[in-house]
C-alpha cells in the first residue's frame, strides 16, 4: 500500500489516505481531509485470505481509470456517489469491496490509485489550533471522541452484528455511524459524515436532523449483501458547534447503537 496501516479493534488492519492534495471548498468552508476528504482501506482476515472494504475520495476525471484498474484486479465497486453538496472542485466516493489474497489486493488498490493524486507519503505534521470545547461535545452526544488535527471525530458503532457472506463486518471497516467538527470560528463548527441505519430508521432521523437545522446531503448503501440491510445518510451543517451536537444527538436517539464504552 506504500505506507504504514493500523491494526483496529475486530483483527482490521486499515490505511488511511487522506486526499492532503485537494482544496476543497463546500458553503463557504475550506474541507480540511479529516472532515470529509479522507480515503481508507481495510482488510479483515479471512482464513488465510482477506476481505477488504474501503471509500476512495477522487476527483470526476480520476473516476474511471481509478475504477477500470481496480476492476481488472479483482476489486469491485460497491457505489459511487456524493456526500457532500456544492462543493469546488466536485469530489465522488467510491465504495470498494473484494475477497482474496491481501497482498494481490493490497497491489491492486495501490496501483489504481497511483492513477489518482491520492497521496501515499504522510503530511509534514503540524499543530491545529482548535476553540472547540470538546468535553461539551463528548457530553452531548454521550461518546468519547478522538482529534484528527483540528477535526474532531466520533465513531458510534450498531448494537446489532452486521455480516456480510457470513463474515462479520466491524465497526472499523465502515459500518459505524461518523460524526466530524471541524473548527469555523468563534465556538463555530463545521460538521459531516454520516448516520449508519436500517430502513426503520432513515425517516426518524433525516426528520430530527432538518428539524435541528443540519442539511441531509446524501442517502444511499455503500455495501452490498451486508446484513441487516445498511443506508447511509451524509449530512452538513455549519453553526454552534454545541447546538448542532445537540441535534445529531437527537438522531442519534431514534437508532439502535450500542452503549458508549
Amino acid at each position: 500500500m506504500g505506507k504504514p496501516g493500523a491494526m483496529q479493534p475486530g483483527d482490521v488492519y486499515k490505511f488511511s489516505l487522506p486526499r492532503t492534495d485537494l482544496q476543497v471548498t463546500a458553503r463557504g468552508v475550506a474541507v480540511q481531509p479529516a472532515l470529509a476528504l479522507g480515503s481508507w482501506v481495510a482488510f479483515e482476515p479471512m482464513g488465510s485470505q482477506a476481505m477488504v472494504m474501503g471509500d476512495l475520495v477522487l476527483t470526476e476525471d480520476e473516476l474511471n481509470p481509478v475504477m477500470l484498474a481496480l476492476q481488472q484486479g479483482g476489486v469491485e465497486q460497491t457505489a459511487v456517489h456524493n456526500h457532500l453538496l456544492g462543493e469546488s472542485p466536485r469530489v465522488l466516493y467510491m465504495h470498494i469491496g473484494g475477497h482474496g489474497d491481501p497482498v494481490r489486493l493490497a497491489e491492486t488498490i495501490h496501483d489504481a490509485l497511483a492513477l489518482s493524486g491520492t497521496p501515499f507519503a504522510a503530511p509534514p505534521g503540524s499543530p491545529q489550533a482548535s476553540d472547540l470545547d470538546t468535553a461539551q461535545l463528548e457530553s452531548i452526544l454521550g461518546y468519547k471522541g478522538s482529534a484528527s488535527g483540528a477535526v474532531y471525530q466520533f465513531s458510534i458503532p450498531r448494537a446489532e452484528p452486521i455480516t456480510e457472506e457470513g463474515m462479520a463486518v466491524p465497526p472499523a471497516m465502515g459500518t459505524a455511524t461518523a460524526i466530524n467538527f471541524q473548527p469555523t470560528g468563534g465556538g463555530a463548527a463545521a460538521i459531516s459524515g454520516d448516520f449508519v441505519m436500517v430502513a426503520s430508521e432513515v425517516n426518524p432521523v433525516l426528520r430530527a436532523l432538518r428539524e435541528n437545522g443540519i442539511e441531509v446531503t446524501a442517502l444511499h448503501s455503500h455495501m452490498l449483501g451486508e446484513q441487516p440491510r445498511l443506508y447511509f445518510m451524509h449530512f452538513w451543517a455549519n453553526d454552534d458547534a454545541a447546538r448542532l451536537a445537540r441535534g445529531l444527538r437527537a438522531a442519534l436517539d431514534q437508532m439502535n447503537l450500542a452503549p458508549a464504552a
